[in-house]
């Protein structure tokens, strides 16, 4: 496995480097750090793990667009099936990532179990990805429906202009790298707080269409998975639409290192997460169908504010504040946990060094935290959002389908490694073979977007003997890379 040795260095009297390519002690290794070492401090307690989880799981998709869904099954009754389903293939993802949480305490999600499992360029390619495209194009998404959202009070009667949205979305990603540059402590705080938003956001729907239920209100229930009849093309666009609302479960895999007794909270997070998040999202969109129709729904831009208006005159107001909220608290959540995976990545050696420094006195990895902020800006002004996510979606399900594998993989390759939490087998084998086969049908549905999307990650491959292998590079290249 290619590793390159750096020494931690101390820049500006500012930063120390946190634990250079994984050459020195990690936080569970039990040796002692060295005087003067600096590292991220265990400041995720269970509470914090589970508003990592469901406050970056719950963004502005459940509250704005279940109709991707509903449009790609055709009925009632098939919408509310796929989304039991992803939640239970999410728990099954989630409970994978517990066990290897458990097994691998490092920090990183994706990337380290997939050089654990794999070896370096796969796991290159995996963060080349992520930084480059995936990473700033969904902030960069997410983000600008915070500023929508965040607006629509002040533009009832009218159109939002585009500047406005991008100005305040501007504001609100530069609010979130603060945040997280300045204090773990107060982002993991915050993080909470938007979650308890979340939550009550989704009661504020669930608990009128009880009661809509209560009072018979069942008339798009009847003959439930009667209308138009799935088809092979659509089907996978459903899961994807699903899976992409439950995404966010295995965030708090980037930041192992950061968890309080990780062998124990890691799989209670998940566990606890998943279910709420699960029985939250099939809830709603039940209530969603107590009051709208599938016609209506289908037609409706933002559906929880079409169900608000109907039910609660005035009230409905608050609900595109508390859809911001949860879209800011996706973000922040999402930019606390991949932050992680740069600074890893850095550590190893695969990105610029740099990436892996602590900041001395806030012990956060400021740097790692930045790096997003001028690819996010760009994206949002200039970058087709939704074709690159389109683009790249399949790349996230194939790396996680690989990451599951490799937990098999690792189970005959190191059968002594401790494993505090273990799944049964037929948990990672059903997952793996469901992300893979989603990955192959979507690219039987829709080749040229996939295939681009595949094409884009494959430039990590020359990229990985550019910048890692080739150990001949001219003098002035080095110095760009902090080499």
């Amino acid at each position: 496995m290619f590793r390159k040795a750096a020494v931690p260095t101390v820049s500006n009297g500012s930063y120390l480097q946190g634990q250079a390519n994984g050459k020195l002690s990690s936080m569970d290794s039990g040796q002692p750090a060295r005087q003067g070492k600096v590292v991220l401090k265990k400041k995720v307690t269970l509470l914090r793990g589970i508003s990592i989880i469901i406050g970056t799981i719950i963004g502005a998709g459940i509250f704005i667009s279940p109709k991707g869904i509903l449009k790609n099954t055709g009925s009632v009754g098939m919408s509310l099936t796929v989304w039991t389903v992803c939640g239970i293939l999410s728990l099954f993802g989630a409970l994978c990532y517990a066990e290897l949480g458990t097994c691998i305490k490092k920090s990183g999600g994706h990337y380290t179990y997939i050089l654990e499992a794999f070896g370096p360029l796969p796991a290159f390619v995996r963060v080349w990805v992520e930084l480059l495209i995936i990473r700033p194009a969904a902030t960069a998404v997410i983000s600008l429906a915070f500023g929508r959202y965040i607006l629509e009070p002040f533009f009832m009667q009218c159109e939002i202009p585009e500047l406005a949205i991008k100005l305040v979305t501007a504001v609100g990603i530069t609010l979130v790298m603060v945040l997280n540059s300045t204090s773990v402590s107060w982002s993991a705080r915050i993080q909470m707080f938007l979650t308890f938003c979340k939550l009550v956001a989704i009661l504020i729907i669930i608990v009128p269409g009880v009661i809509q239920l209560i009072k018979g209100e069942t008339e798009h229930f009847k003959n439930a998975f009667a209308g138009n009849d799935a088809s092979i093309m659509g089907l996978p666009l459903a899961f994807y639409s699903g899976m992409y609302a439950y995404s966010g479960w295995f965030y708090l895999n980037f930041v192992t290192e950061e968890v309080e007794n990780p062998e124990k909270n890691i799989p209670l997070a998940i566990c606890i997460s998943m279910i709420i998040v699960t029985v939250g999202y099939v809830l709603t969109n039940v209530a969603y169908f107590t009051t709208i129709s599938p016609g209506e729904l289908l037609l409706s831009k933002a559906v929880a504010v079409t169900f608000a208006e109907r039910l609660m005159g005035d009230f409905s107001l608050a609900v595109p504040v508390f859809v911001a909220l949860s879209c800011f608290g996706s973000m922040n959540g999402g930019v606390f946990a991949v932050s992680r995976m740069f600074f890893v990545a850095s550590r190893e050696g695969h990105l610029p060094e740099i990436l892996s420094m602590i900041h001395v006195r806030k012990h956060t990895p400021l740097p790692a935290v930045i790096v997003l902020h001028p690819l996010t800006m760009i994206m949002l002004f200039n970058g087709d959002l939704y074709s690159l996510l389109n683009f790249l979606s399949f790349a996230r399900w194939l790396f996680i389908g690989l990451v599951v594998a490799g937990l098999i993989y690792l189970r005959y390759k190191r059968p002594d490694m401790p494993r505090p939490f273990k799944v049964p087998l037929f948990i990672p084998a059903l997952f793996s073979f469901t992300c893979l086969f989603m990955v192959a049908l979507s690219l039987y549905a829709d080749p040229v977007n996939t295939g681009i999307g595949f094409a884009i990650t494959l430039t990590g491959i020359p990229a990985y003997y550019l910048f890692i292998v080739w150990d001949n590079k001219p003098k002035w290249f080095r110095k760009l890379l902090g080499k």
